[in-house]
C-alpha cells in the first residue's frame, strides 16, 4: 500500500485583528526579540505598522528587515542572513505575500544549517538537519500559502532560474491569517494572488501525487475561491471576501504542499526568473491553456472542478464537463482582468524554447498528471504568446 505523508502548521490563527494573540504566542515560546522580514512598500503603505503596533504595546524588542525583492534573489537571502545574525533576535516575524515569508524561511533555514549558507545548494529536496529559526508567518496577500507551505522559491541570479526549495523543516511555527493585512491590496494584485491560489487549488487537485486528504483540501479552496474572489477584487474592503480569500488560499496550501504541483507551475517560475513577472500573473495566465492540455489526463476530476466552481454538470459528458470547467477557469480569469497573452508582458517570442528548457527542468513540472515533453511546453508558451 502506498504511504502518504502530511505536514501542516503546529499553529495558525485566522480572522480579522488575529495579528493581537502574537504577544500570547511570543511569551507562551520564550522567545524574548523579532526580526522583522518584509518589504518596503508594506513598511510605507502602513501595513508593517499594524503588526509593530501590537509588539510596541506588549514592549516586543524588534528589528526590521524590509529589503525583500518581488522575487527574492541568493543575494537577497544571504544579506537577510547577516542581518538576522547582526540583529540578537531569536526569532522572525514575516510580514507580506510569497516573497517575504520565503525569505525568512531561508534565512532561517541557513542560520541553523550554515553548510547551505551557498544558498544554491538548498535547491530541491534539502537535506538540512535542523529546524529553521521559528518563524511567525502573516501573510497580506491571498495566494502563495507560503505560511502553511513545505516550500519556498529563490531566485538565483547567476543561472537566472527560480529554485523551488523543498524542506519540512521550513514550515513556520505560527501562522497568523489576518484578513485586515490584506485590505490594502490593490485590485490587479488581489486578482493575480487570488488565481495563484486558483491555480494551487486546481494543479494540487490533479497532480499525479494528489490523495483523499488533499483533495478535500483542494476542492474546498476551489468552491471558496470561486465564490469570494470577484468579490474580493470589487470591493477591497469587503472583509467577508477578504476573509474568503485568506481562508481559501490557505487551505489550498496545506494540500499541494504535500503533494505538489505540476506544467503551470514549472512554467510560471522562467517568467519570474527571466522577466520578473509577478508569480500570481504568470499562474494566472497559463492556467486555462495548460487545464486544457492535461484535459485528457483529468477529465473526471474536471467535472468536480466545475461543479465546486458553481457550475452545473447535469446532462453533460464527461469531455463536456471537462471543456466547461477549462471555460470557467477562462471566464473568472477574463472578469477579474488577467492579461491573456504572453506578448502583453513583455516576453519576447525569441525566448520562448529557452523558456520552455527551464520550464522542463523545473521541479514542478514532473508533477503534471500528463506526460509532458520540452516540445509540449514549447507549444503551450506559443499559444500563450499571442
Amino acid at each position: 500500500m502506498e504511504i502518504n505523508k502530511i505536514v501542516l502548521n503546529e499553529t495558525s490563527y485566522f480572522g480579522a485583528g488575529s495579528r493581537n494573540v502574537i504577544p500570547e504566542e511570543v511569551k507562551r515560546k520564550g522567545y524574548k526579540k523579532a526580526f522583522i522580514v518584509t518589504d518596503n512598500d508594506l513598511l510605507k503603505f502602513g501595513v508593517v505598522k499594524l503588526v509593530t503596533d501590537v509588539l510596541d504595546s506588549a514592549s516586543i524588542p524588534y528589528t526590521i528587515f524590509s529589503e525583500v525583492k518581488q522575487n527574492p534573489t541568493v543575494k537577497n537571502v544571504k544579506a537577510g542572513v547577516q542581518a538576522f545574525a547582526n540583529s540578537g533576535a531569536d526569532f522572525m516575524i514575516a510580514i507580506g505575500g510569497g516573497s517575504p515569508t520565503d525569505t525568512a524561511k531561508a534565512i532561517g533555514i541557513i542560520t541553523n544549517n550554515p553548510e547551505f549558507a551557498d544558498v544554491v545548494s538548498l535547491e530541491g529536496i534539502a537535506n538540512t538537519k535542523n529546524k529553521s529559526v521559528p518563524v511567525i508567518a502573516l501573510p497580506t496577500t491571498a495566494g502563495t500559502a507560503a505560511e502553511v507551505t513545505i516550500n519556498y522559491v529563490i531566485t538565483d541570479e547567476e543561472s537566472v532560474k527560480k529554485m523551488v526549495c523543498v524542506d519540512p523543516n521550513d514550515i513556520p511555527v505560527v501562522a497568523i491569517i489576518d484578513a485586515e493585512l490584506m485590505s490594502s491590496m490593490p485590485k490587479s494584485l488581489t486578482a493575480a494572488t487570488g488565481m495563484d491560489a486558483l491555480t494551487h487549488a486546481i494543479e494540487g487537485y490533479i497532480t499525479k501525487g494528489a490523495w483523499e486528504m488533499t483533495d478535500m483540501f483542494e476542492l474546498k479552496a476551489i468552491e471558496m475561491i470561486a465564490r469570494y474572489l470577484p468579490a474580493a477584487v470589487a470591493n477591497g474592503n469587503d472583509l467577508e471576501a477578504r476573509n474568503g480569500m485568506a481562508v481559501a488560499q490557505y487551505i489550498a496550501g496545506m494540500g499541494f504542499s504535500n503533494v505538489g504541483l505540476g506544467a503551470v507551475h514549472g512554467m510560471a517560475h522562467p517568467l519570474g526568473a527571466f522577466y520578473n513577472i509577478p508569480h500570481g500573473v504568470a499562474n494566472a495566465l497559463l492556467l486555462p491553456y495548460v487545464m486544457e492540455f492535461n484535459l485528457p489526463a483529468a477529465r473526471d476530476k474536471y467535472r468536480k472542478i466545475v461543479e465546486m466552481m458553481g457550475y452545473p454538470t447535469q446532462g453533460l459528458s464527461d469531455e463536456e464537463a471537462a471543456q466547461a470547467a477549462v471555460q470557467a477557469v477562462k471566464e473568472l480569469s477574463l472578469k477579474i482582468n488577467i492579461p491573456q497573452k504572453l506578448h502583453e508582458l513583455g516576453v519576447k517570442e525569441e525566448d520562448l524554447e529557452k523558456l520552455a528548457q527551464a520550464a522542463y527542468a523545473d521541479v514542478c513540472t514532473p508533477g503534471n498528471p500528463r506526460e509532458v515533453t520540452v516540445t509540449d511546453l514549447l507549444d503551450l508558451y506559443k499559444r500563450a504568446f499571442k
